[in-house]
């Protein structure tokens, strides 16, 4: 009995315990707020041009936070939209780089679950981590990626 207790009075002194679950995380979050200003940038752009685009801002899930389709806009480019911001914060890399590849021949790519190879889908990058993605649609893949790049520089 007292070797039990003198073992486990020992194990206290000398075993420390972890509290690490208990701290909290200090993660970048993309916020209703940030999502807002990345879309109004994005929407100040495509009116330089009259351009309607749907444009489509998604959390690190790819869960939709904001959806602003312009007047005029063809209802189709609704999910093309979120499905563009979605591939660019699964894969974190723009849509473009998998519009590329197909063009260069490499169709093993079509093959990818949850890709959309078409220009207007950028990561909205912090600290080598995607926190989001900003996924725009409604003109040419080139002119969807020129609005989605002036929403993402917002930040």
């Amino acid at each position: 009995m007292w070797k039990t207790m003198m073992v486990f009075f020992l194990s206290i002194l000398f075993i420390q315990p972890d509290f690490s679950y208990a701290r909290q995380s200090a993660t970048k979050m993309l916020t209703l707020d940030d999502a807002r200003r990345i879309a109004d940038a994005a929407q100040l752009r495509a009116e330089q041009d009259n351009w309607t685009v749907v444009i489509a801002v998604v959390d690190e899930g790819g869960h939709l936070l904001l959806l602003r389709r312009l007047d005029g806009t063809q209802v189709g480019s609704v999910e093309t939209a979120i499905k563009k911001a979605q591939t660019a914060v699964f894969y974190k890399r723009p849509t473009k780089a998998f519009q590329d590849g197909v063009a260069a021949g490499n169709v093993g790519i079509l093959n990818l679950p949850n890709v959309l190879p078409f220009e207007g889908g950028i990561p909205i990058m912090h600290e080598g981590r995607a926190i989001g993605a900003i996924g725009v649609s409604g003109v040419t893949a080139q002119q969807d990626g020129i609005i989605g790049q002036a929403g993402l520089d917002s930040l």
